[in-house]
């Protein structure tokens, strides 16, 4: 079945289809773009199964899942109603969305073409960071505050926009999948949400001094770049508590943070879950 949504950037609310068949597809707001987020409600004994990835579902049936910088024009949710073992497919018509090129000058040529003895230590640092994102969390009301808005982790200039095709001193790198905000070295780093540090690390080779920030059910935060991490794996934040300091550590000509988010191994926008930069 083909459900189409108009595209709009505000969170809306579409309603569910009222027949029969077409009942367990769930209510959806949120954006429908690449690098969007959607919330969604479900009755509590369905699943769902989006991009390979088993959703997790909340007691009152709520949910999240997010679409990744590459999200084709139409995405499905596999829908299963587990006490009658129906199974149904809902499709959604994603909205195109157009990239910036940028091109980044004067980055330390060992981090565009890192040397042959740094390869291994990438590699663990990259199954880390993978761990990290992997966990589910299942704390209702992290998530719930994440759903009233987040606020920004520092205020600035926006010098880089998430999902931009990035050259690295004119070599083709890899899309970046945040948004930068240019402040001076030592500028505080505060948590946009509540959630649990599942990753502090002061030196990644790529990301320097380095924070993810689980906000449960599949959602993180993640602080790249960073000359200060004052927080430890484990720790409990609420909005506004510190993390660390803006800094130019890893792969940056300058100081900034840079802010990512992901839903599992979806990269989402920061940008389209916070009010404009003040």
């Amino acid at each position: 079945m083909k459900l189409a949504f108009p595209v709009i950037l505000f969170f809306v609310t579409y309603p569910m289809v009222a027949t029969a068949e077409e009942a367990a597809c769930p209510q959806l707001e949120g954006n429908l773009q690449p690098g969007g987020l959607l919330w969604g409600t479900v009755a509590p004994t369905t699943a769902i199964v989006f991009e390979g990835i088993d959703v997790p579902i909340l007691p009152d049936g709520s949910f999240v899942l997010g679409l990744g910088r590459d999200a084709p024009s139409s995405v499905t949710l596999t829908v299963s109603v587990e006490t009658d073992g129906v199974s149904i497919s809902c499709d959604l018509d994603i909205a195109k969305r157009e990239y910036r090129i940028s091109r980044v000058e004067g980055v330390p040529q060992r981090t565009v073409t890192p040397p042959e003895e740094q390869l291994e230590r990438i590699r663990k640092e990259r199954q880390l960071v993978r761990a990290a994102k992997a966990q589910v969390i299942e704390n209702q009301t992290f998530l719930r505050a994440v759903q009233a808005g987040l606020a920004w982790p520092a205020e600035g200039r926006i010098s880089g926009v998430y999902g931009s095709q990035r050259f690295y001193n004119g070599k083709p790198g890899n899309p970046h999948y945040g948004v930068d905000i240019a402040r001076p070295t030592g500028t505080p780093v505060l948590a946009p949400g509540p959630g649990v540090v599942t990753l502090a690390e002061p030196d990644l080779f790529y990301s320097g001094g380095t924070v993810i920030l689980d906000h449960g059910y599949g959602l993180s935060s993640s602080f790249l770049h960073m000359s200060r991490v004052d927080v430890s794996v484990g720790d409990e934040l609420r909005t506004g508590d510190p993390l660390g300091a803006i800094g130019a550590t890893g792969r940056a000509t300058g100081p900034h943070l840079d802010w990512r988010m992901s839903w599992f191994n979806q990269r989402i926008d920061p940008q389209l879950l916070v009010p404009p930069m003040p």
